[in-house]
């Protein structure tokens, strides 16, 4: 039965359709199916009404006018805004007098140690805005100008926060990689964009275990000799000694004596299509994709999604407080700092959300999958986000959330990073308060680190029908389209299952690919990334294509079945097959390897390794936990698979490709003959282990079913 909870207060999406028909003449009503799908529809048809409404609506400050809200409607390489200037700290920043007059804080933060001595730090907005503006003015000393490139090591703590909003302050461009990160995956990601300064913690702690990165540091820093300073956070130990950091060409500075700073600059007015960050998500060959996106496509989009799907208000004007769980390697960090972009104040969490593990030989502590409850009903939480792995874990692990605490300010709940199975729903449901009588709001999202955005989502006016996302995104004109035809058109599908496609463009959409070729918008990887199946219905352009399969429903909500490719997708996290590859095959043992991720509608993801090891060799247990201990260490326990299995050969093509794809639709349920071309591989015997491992697996599956 469909749930609806509506929230204490008017949902912003109502005063948005208010607005529009007061200033524009526009009316929808945005309370059943079909008129959101109205909504939506104008939305799509009307992108440049729209987006100049997202604009106004959400009082965009800009010293110059924009001569045009959309140039051509066209991708990849539309232009947005022309003329306008921006700045993502400057339109965050500017909440700080009203949020900070009305008492709330800009952001509330606790730790593993500070939840154990139930310990909470705010951070005033005024507070943050000096910190920000001090920083921006030491990183001009250090010669940080507009465009080089700022790295960090970071994990999810507010001098992240800091450090990002300093550079974009300044027009820096900025980059991130948790600091549970190995070695490996960070340079594979820093290299490539040749970052002046890097800013880094010595340690982090997870699972009540410490993690000294010093050593880690000094390995990253000998690999990316344009880094002329660094800037340590000084986390773990309060005596760590940042020269060890610093060389003949390298300066070493204390990130609390720079924040310490009585210097000051305020944002600079950029561009509308500056860019503001460099995110990361890989394919299955090759090094990551380095993702640029603009200050100016950002913010719009993140204002939008948190104020009209996620329904989240300025703290000032509806006490709310937005959480979801992160670490900094997820675009749902990003989407964190979104939400103080609409002045909502931002409640972090840095730890393990299975609380603390006992390091201690033969302590067998319990996991604790209450922990992140606890925290949220001591920062008074109204919207609580995170991984749908995570609600599947409190699921299995029998967490009552209410006996972690008074969790009666959540009003919202939001889940992404996979599908969130039916019984998730239901346990949510079952277990969260109730808001005025009825079920808490479930607001299941879905998008990308592609576009930092959602394509689906949630709306606060309408049903929430359980194992479906309730709409499509304003201004996302997502369709499921059938395979290509000769000329790359696809056939719109409804009810059916198909390739997710955006058909016209988006602000957040990258502006292009850091070190294409040719650079820019018309660079080849960024073309066959996304654009290579699809052609416009009117064969003008080239249609986003994202790589999910999804079904539109004829209410018009949407179910996500997954990704259509073989990158890897563990907790929300991507990473490329490539990667894990160079972790098991640099093992003297192992000669070959493949590896894929199966993610099933309403169950979690398997993830299997299959391994060729060298004549005579047999794959043992000390052998497997020396791979995963490989894996874990270059790239993170995320991505340690759920087994490993010997195999005589891997399926490759003539090419020499291995073949993936074929592999992971094989054990998805696809027949052999369906999706192997035994005349173009390069060892056709090699795919008899796996129809047969197949074919196991369906038997075991229909004997548990």
């Amino acid at each position: 039965m469909p749930s609806a909870a509506m929230p204490l207060r008017e949902p912003q999406i109502l005063r948005y359709t208010r607005w529009l028909r007061e200033t524009r003449g526009l009316d929808f009503d945005v309370t059943t199916p079909a008129g959101y799908d109205r909504l939506w529809r104008w939305s799509c048809a009307e992108l440049r009404a729209f987006w100049q409404s997202i604009w106004d609506w959400f009082e965009v400050e800009s010293p110059t006018p924009h001569d045009a809200v959309l140039v051509e409607e066209a991708m990849p390489g539309a232009e947005w805004f022309r003329g306008a200037r921006v700045n993502y700290a400057q339109h965050l920043l500017r909440h700080a007098g009203p949020a900070h007059a009305a008492g709330h804080p800009a952001i509330v933060f606790r730790n593993e140690a500070m939840q154990r001595r139930d310990e909470t730090l705010e951070i005033a907005w005024p507070e943050l805005r000096r910190q920000v503006a001090a920083l921006a003015a030491e990183f001009t000393k250090l010669g940080v100008a507009s465009g080089d490139r700022v790295v960090a090591f970071l994990p999810n703590v507010p001098q992240t926060a800091v450090a990002f909003l300093a550079c974009a302050s300044l027009g820096a461009v900025w980059s991130v990689c948790s600091a549970d990160m190995g070695p490996l995956a960070v340079l594979d990601r820093f290299r490539q964009i040749e970052p002046v300064l890097l800013v880094a913690c010595d340690g982090y702690t997870y699972g009540g275990a410490a993690h000294d990165r010093m050593p880690v540091l000094v390995e990253l820093l000998a690999a990316l000799p344009t880094v002329r300073d660094v800037v340590l956070w000084r986390h773990l130990d309060a005596t760590a000694d940042r020269e060890r950091l610093a060389s003949a060409g390298r300066r070493a500075h204390d990130f609390d004596i720079l924040i310490a700073s009585e210097a000051a600059i305020a944002p600079r007015w950029l561009a509308f299509d500056h860019p503001l960050w460099i995110v990361y998500s890989s394919g299955t060959t090759g090094l990551p994709k380095a993702i640029v996106h603009g200050h100016g496509g950002v913010m719009l989009e993140s204002l939008k999604a948190a104020a009209l799907h996620n329904n989240l208000g300025a703290s000032a004007d509806t006490g709310d407080r937005y959480h979801w769980y992160s670490s900094t390697g997820w675009i749902m960090w990003n989407s964190q700092l979104g939400a103080l972009l609409g002045g909502t104040t931002v409640c972090m969490y840095d730890g393990s959300p299975a609380g603390v593990r006992s390091a201690v030989a033969g302590d067998a502590r319990a996991v604790d999958w209450s922990t992140l409850w606890r925290f949220a009903a001591a920062t008074r939480v109204s919207f609580f986000g995170a991984g749908a792995a995570f609600y599947a874990s409190c699921l299995k692990a029998g967490v009552e959330p209410q006996a972690a605490g008074d969790l009666s300010s959540i009003r919202a709940v939001g889940s992404t990073g996979s599908p969130l199975a039916v019984d998730c729903y239901e346990w949510i449901w079952a277990k969260l308060p109730k808001v005025e009588g009825r079920d808490v709001w479930l607001d299941p999202i879905s998008g990308g680190t592609d576009f930092a955005g959602a394509f689906v989502a949630g709306m606060a006016t309408l049903p929430v029908v359980a194992g479906e996302m309730q709409c499509r995104c304003l201004g996302a004109a997502v369709e499921a389209w059938s395979e290509p035809d000769a000329q790359g058109h696809g056939r719109a599908l409804v009810d059916e299952v198909g390739e997710l496609v955006c058909v016209k463009p988006m602000p957040s959409m990258p502006l292009y690919l850091w070190g294409d070729e040719p650079p820019g918008p018309q660079g080849r990887r960024y073309h066959a990334s996304y654009f290579d199946m699809y052609t416009s219905r009117d064969g003008r352009h080239p249609v986003w294509r994202h790589g999910d399969w999804i079904r539109i429903t004829p209410r018009g909500g949407a179910i996500i079945y997954g990704r259509n490719d073989a990158t890897i997708n563990r907790h929300g996290i991507r990473m490329g097959t490539a990667e894990l590859y160079r972790a098991v095959e640099a093992l003297p043992e192992v000669l070959d390897s493949l590896v894929v991720d199966l993610e099933y509608l309403g169950r979690e993801s398997y993830m299997p390794l299959f391994v060729v090891l060298r004549e005579g060799l047999t794959l043992d247990a000390a052998l497997a936990s020396r791979m995963k201990t490989s894996i874990r260490t270059a790239l993170s326990a995320r991505h340690v698979p759920n087994d490993i299995f010997q195999v005589r050969a891997v399926p490759r093509t003539l090419s020499g490709k291995k073949m993936e794809l074929p592999v992971k639709k094989l054990l998805m349920g696809t027949p052999a003959e369906e999706v192997f071309k035994t005349g173009a591989m390069a060892d056709a015997e090699s795919l008899a282990w796996f129809v047969e491992f197949a074919a196991r697996r369906a038997s075991f599956a229909t004997l548990q079913g």
